[in-house]
């Protein structure tokens, strides 16, 4: 559905037609304005409406329909197509959730298209719209301020991973780290899927800011989006490129903690063999004693000794001491 609609000239929003495509047509009269369509899961049939007025491609008009895209940034003959991820993380379940904001920019139009909860489009257009100095720009600067603001929330969440990644962390080595394993070892698998998670948004992301920012190979400028905007766009992809650098660390310290856990249940593992192992021995000793006298043959000398019960007794358990202690002493038992 469509969650707002509205002219803006000079940075300022203005009264207009209801109806988008007359809007438009005021708004290209003048030249100096600007339409900002906002919509949220649009049908098929609603979205075609707005497609067909505004001359969307259809390929981008697909995707923006069927969302799960990831990001990128495609030039068209009259309009611009950019694909964000903004991303949520819920600290109580620790799961990252992702969103889809696709943007449209053309000749005096900006169509935003939105998909799952976590976008900031109406915060954004509340703050531009408190700032006409900004927003006198144009569609460039709805473009860089919703991609401003979904990468300064990637940072947001990326700390939040890093503080719950402690966390797991000083559990994993505490001294009782093993006395649920398997709940640990599925809590740090489930940590590092909500990573690749994060990374699915933010890694894409960095060659359609860097062709936005003009650095590298991409020093010539992008259609609809004016060139003295580009140091702003190198701001926000130097904010990402801390983003992914957070995420790789982020990566690597999951696995490194998962490998960590695994070795320590396997030395715990080690360690309860080893006793088991050595309780066995000890219990093997007085049953081959045993066993020996136990069998029932007639030239047996020891059967008809008066003291032999005792000694055999006295042995048995001086066997025991000595492997008791020879065990203690290698840290068996």
């Amino acid at each position: 559905m469509i969650v707002d609609c509205a002219i803006y000239r000079d940075g300022r929003r203005t009264e207009g037609p209801e109806d988008f495509s007359d809007a438009l047509d005021e708004a290209r009269a003048t030249g100096d304005a600007f339409v900002w369509i906002g919509l949220h899961e649009p049908t098929a049939k609603e979205f075609d409406q707005v497609s067909h007025e505004f001359g969307l491609h259809p390929l981008a008009v697909e995707d923006a329909l069927k969302a799960h895209q990831r990001p990128k940034l495609e030039v068209y003959d009259d309009s611009l197509f950019m694909v964000l991820k903004p991303v949520v993380y819920e600290p109580d379940s620790d799961t990252v959730s992702s969103g889809e904001v696709m943007i449209f920019m053309g000749d005096s139009f900006v169509v935003t298209v939105r998909h799952g909860e976590g976008a900031p489009l109406g915060v954004v257009r509340h703050r531009l719209e408190a700032d006409p100095d900004v927003l006198k720009h144009g569609p460039t600067a709805v473009l860089y301020s919703i991609a401003d603001a979904s990468v300064d929330h990637y940072l947001e969440v990326a700390d939040e991973l890093q503080a719950d990644l402690e966390v797991l962390e000083a559990e994993v080595f505490s001294p009782d780290g093993g006395a649920s394993s398997r709940s640990t070892a599925s809590r740090i698998y489930t940590f590092k899927r909500q990573i690749l998670e994060f990374r699915r948004a933010t890694g894409p992301l960095a060659l359609p800011l860097a062709r936005l920012s003009g650095v590298g190979p991409f020093s010539p400028s992008v259609p609809f989006v004016d060139e003295t905007a580009q140091p702003f766009f190198r701001d926000v992809n130097d904010h990402l490129t801390r983003v992914n650098e957070s995420v790789e660390g982020l990566d690597r310290l999951v696995s490194d903690i998962l490998s960590a856990h695994l070795a320590q249940m396997s030395v715990r593992q080690n360690d309860d063999m080893r006793k088991i192992s050595a309780w066995a021995a000890m219990a093997a000793v007085p049953t081959m004693i045993a066993g020996v006298y136990g069998m029932n043959f007639d030239h047996m000398p020891e059967l008809h000794w008066w003291w032999t019960y005792p000694a055999v007794i006295l042995l048995m358990a001086v066997l025991e001491i000595v492997l008791y202690r020879m065990f203690k002493r290698r840290g068996w038992l």
